[in-house]
């Protein structure tokens, strides 16, 4: 799973050096999937800002300590991450039931869903909670997922939410 934002990188990081002070940049480099001098980056940031201290254990072998402020961080980032992802699921899950309802002013009780991953999920869970039956058709109008946004279209129209 990559994390775009900063925030988030500073988030695993801090959490991989809570659970094992002495991972190494390259382990907390193949976690976020970015380059080891990304990794850097963020570390002497952290470090800077006091939210981790480093000891030397050996001539390459350095140890990551989280201080309580770093800890205090990780507790906000963590509520912010949980906060966010509630609103994104809240924004995805009207955009579909506005869909859901144009598809059911239209008189179609059946959809096809295109898309993948946690966007569809939630647009699969909203069809079900509003007795939409998914179905495989070719021809059943579609709810297409496309980042955020959740398109429908039928035969008539085409209805971006």
């Amino acid at each position: 799973m990559s994390y775009p934002s900063t925030s988030g990188r500073d988030l695993v990081i801090l959490e991989q050096i809570e659970q094992d002070p002495d991972t190494t940049q390259a382990a907390l480099a193949s976690s976020l999937e970015v380059a080891v001098g990304t990794v850097n980056w963020h570390l002497k940031r952290l470090i800077e800002k006091g939210y981790v201290k480093v000891s030397r254990l050996e001539r390459k072998k350095l140890k990551y300590i989280i201080t309580p402020e770093g800890i205090a961080l990780r507790a906000r980032l963590t509520v912010d991450f949980i906060q966010n992802s509630f609103n994104l699921y809240r924004l995805v899950r009207e955009r579909a039931a506005h869909a859901i309802q144009n598809l059911k002013a239209l008189g179609y009780h059946q959809v096809r869903l295109e898309g993948s991953g946690e966007v569809a999920e939630i647009c699969r869970l909203t069809c079900l909670e509003h007795e939409i039956t998914l179905v495989e058709n070719e021809s059943a109008p579609v709810l297409k997922l496309v980042g955020l946004k959740v398109i429908l279209e039928t035969k008539e129209h085409e209805h971006v939410t």
